[in-house]
């Protein structure tokens, strides 16, 4: 009786979770909750395996708790799916014999974190064209530059001891670089033309956006609002777009998934896997973190997630190859009116409480 009490007790509580991410609030405690949505559907589903093990379903009161228990669940589910191998690739599998190929290596460093050469070592082995790090640094990018200079021409550092410093190696030729501060002053993003070995242009975003938490930023507004801006950076720009970094947002989150929808950016997860980047020093706490969006002129040759490299992230790889005659193959839909308006608006709140700070 005991457990059925508890079980009841925790199916109010994954109805109460399931649906607080839904709450129209930018405040930490509720966003948050955007994040372990893995976790709670396989949460959802022990209770009810439990449930349907344990007890007699009889009572009208176990019929209501079924029926609800499995409609979180399968909204959970539902929300999950397109991140497992049964749903269909959304940024579809190169071409054979393409040779336009570009490869991406991003990794949160953490800060504070000493054990340079295991992620020089992963560097090595995989050997990417690009390279992005974020939080890094006078130290780290005087350690990181150190070895990486003789194999990588093109660099622009931003070393902060905020944790929100950024680092950006090339072998390809980055064209008009420019460290930008979106939204707040002391969080950069660079934004760079590249020029793939095959003469093409592209545009790279890379981000680091604050995550909603009570020491730092106790409402999303700000991560929001620089998403937002760079998504329509992206639906703007007049070349191909890739964009990459540590966006402190999950990959079905109400905010990244307005953020494809309107910058029409593909999600290489999708119909893959979820590649969790974070929390690296823990196997239960686990959500992808890390991100390589790419415009519908780009396809997947190799998805991988790195090895440890002593951060409390995981580097994320991706090997694509650019092929923009086979772009509308894979197009997303436009984004309605009532999208791009809220895109513009957390654009506007953001700006807003920039200017106030200000």
């Amino acid at each position: 009786m005991k457990l059925k009490i508890f079980l009841r007790l925790f199916g109010v509580i994954a109805i109460i979770l399931t649906i607080f991410p839904y709450i129209s609030t930018n405040e930490w405690y509720v966003r948050i909750f955007d994040f372990p949505h893995l976790q709670l559907t396989l949460l959802t589903m022990i209770a009810l395996l439990t449930y349907f093990i344990g007890f007699d379903i009889k009572s009208k009161t176990d019929y209501i708790f079924v029926v609800v228990l499995s409609g979180c669940f399968l909204f959970q589910g539902y929300k999950i799916f397109p991140y497992t191998a049964f749903a269909k690739f959304e940024a579809h599998d190169a071409s054979p014999n393409n040779t336009k190929d570009l490869s991406i290596y991003t990794a949160n460093v953490l800060q504070k974190n000493e054990d340079k050469q295991s992620l020089l070592s992963d560097i090595r082995a995989n050997d990417a064209d690009v390279l992005l790090f974020t939080e890094t640094n006078k130290e780290w990018i005087r350690s990181l530059s150190t070895e990486l200079d003789k194999h990588y021409e093109y660099k622009v550092e931003v070393p902060l001891d905020n944790t929100y410093g950024m680092l950006l190696f090339s072998k390809l030729k980055l064209h008009e670089p420019q460290v930008r501060y979106m939204i707040e002053d002391t969080i950069p993003s660079i934004h760079s033309q590249l020029i793939l070995n095959s003469k093409d242009t592209i545009q790279l975003f890379t981000i680091h956006p604050a995550p909603p938490t009570p020491q730092h930023n106790p409402s999303s507004v700000d991560r929001d609002a620089e998403m937002m801006k760079i998504a329509k950076h992206s639906r703007d720009s007049e070349l191909p777009v890739i964009v990459l970094g540590d966006f402190n947002d999950v990959a079905w989150s109400e905010t990244t998934e307005l953020f494809q929808k309107v910058s029409g950016l593909l999600d290489m997860r999708k119909g893959r896997g979820l590649y969790s980047t974070y929390n690296a020093k823990s196997w239960v706490m686990r959500w992808p973190l890390d991100h390589v969006f790419t415009s519908a002129d780009f396809r997947i040759k190799k998805v991988y997630r790195g090895a440890s490299i002593g951060s409390d992230h995981f580097p994320f790889y991706a090997e694509l190859t650019y092929e923009p005659e086979l772009a509308k193959e894979q197009v997303l839909p436009p984004p309605s009116k009532e999208q791009l308006k809220k895109a513009y608006e957390q654009i506007e709140e953001g700006q807003e409480k920039k200017n106030e700070k200000n």
